[in-house]
């Protein structure tokens, strides 16, 4: 029996940071074996899903410059989805309104693809579990799961293992830093780090899973919190800050700042942040800033630490 459909939803879509990115080692199907604290802010893009007669899945979006087509995460997210459902006569018109800058190392595109499982699996009446969804998400991007999971999360294997952090009590804010101009290729900065790291990392399950438990046992994240701030190691910031003259801009800038918790490269950049006790602290740091980051030709957000991934808007 087919589904009952909905009309029309909308769903938020977070960005992330990492708050901690180790890369441990390469693991046998060639990928590497990651160590990370993801956290999801409140930079978010929004997406709305409505039913069509017609089996079509059609995407729009405000920024011209994005891809539309099957090498876009939300429309392989959406054929994936309905493949699994057995109803092949289902469709959707999805319109995307993108304000998470696009190849900026903040898992943008991730977050739109976890949307459309959680969108669609509402819209189209399937009745998975998150659990399931997280599933659908590890089968087309290692960041995917942990944006429909979202909040505060241990990321292991190529990030899609998530073990859940407890949820951020206090109002942390991140101000984000980001040349529009440039965007870093992960698989390039991984084969970088490779290169010039891979003498150094662990070999075999067993040193990977000790270093897993150093993670788990860092008191600072029970739960993330002012006091004892992520110290917020990025691996990869020591291979791509020097190949990148935005990120060494934006890392300069954001290290004058006075109050600042802590400074590092998101992912594999360029974007890159500081970690802020309060929102206002935030504020007033990114007004400081301002010329500055004009003459750089960077862009700046405030974002909060949000407690969870794409939701459903009420």
């Amino acid at each position: 029996m087919r589904p009952p459909l909905m009309g029309t939803i909308t769903v938020t879509a977070p960005a992330k940071v990492n708050l901690h990115l180790e890369v441990l080692g390469i693991r046998p199907d060639g990928f590497h074996e990651l160590a990370m604290v993801m956290q999801s802010i409140d930079l978010a893009d929004r997406l709305s899903f409505q039913t069509t007669a017609d089996a079509a899945l059609t995407l729009s979006c405000d920024d011209p410059s994005l891809s539309l087509g099957e090498d876009n995460l939300v429309i392989r997210a959406a054929q994936l989805l309905r493949s699994r459902s057995g109803f092949s006569e289902l469709g959707a018109a999805i319109h995307l309104e993108k304000r998470i800058p696009i190849g900026a190392g903040l898992a943008g595109g991730s977050s739109d693809g976890a949307a459309a499982l959680v969108g669609l699996n509402t819209l189209w009446g399937l009745g998975h579990s998150r659990s399931d969804l997280e599933r659908f998400a590890a089968e087309l991007g290692s960041d995917m799961p942990f944006c429909v999971a979202g909040g505060s999360q241990l990321c292991f294997g190529r990030g899609e293992l998530l073990e859940p952090l407890p949820a951020v009590q206090e109002f942390l804010a991140v101000l984000l830093v980001k040349d529009p101009r440039v965007s870093v290729s992960t698989p390039w900065a991984y084969r970088l780090c490779r290169e010039l790291q891979g003498d150094r990392y662990l070999q075999g399950e067993d040193a990977f899973e000790q270093r897993r438990q150093v993670l788990r046992d860092m008191a600072w994240t029970q739960p993330i919190r002012a006091a004892e701030p992520p110290p917020l190691r990025n691996d990869l910031q020591a291979v791509v800050e020097p190949e990148t003259p935005a990120v060494q801009a934006a890392l300069r800038l954001l290290s004058t700042l006075e109050g600042t918790l802590a400074v590092a490269m998101s992912g594999s950049g360029p974007s890159c942040f500081a970690l802020f006790a309060d929102p206002t602290s935030c504020a007033a740091a990114q007004a400081t800033l301002e010329q500055q980051l004009a003459a750089e030709g960077l862009q700046s957000w405030c974002c909060n630490l949000r407690p969870d991934g794409v939701r459903i808007d009420a």
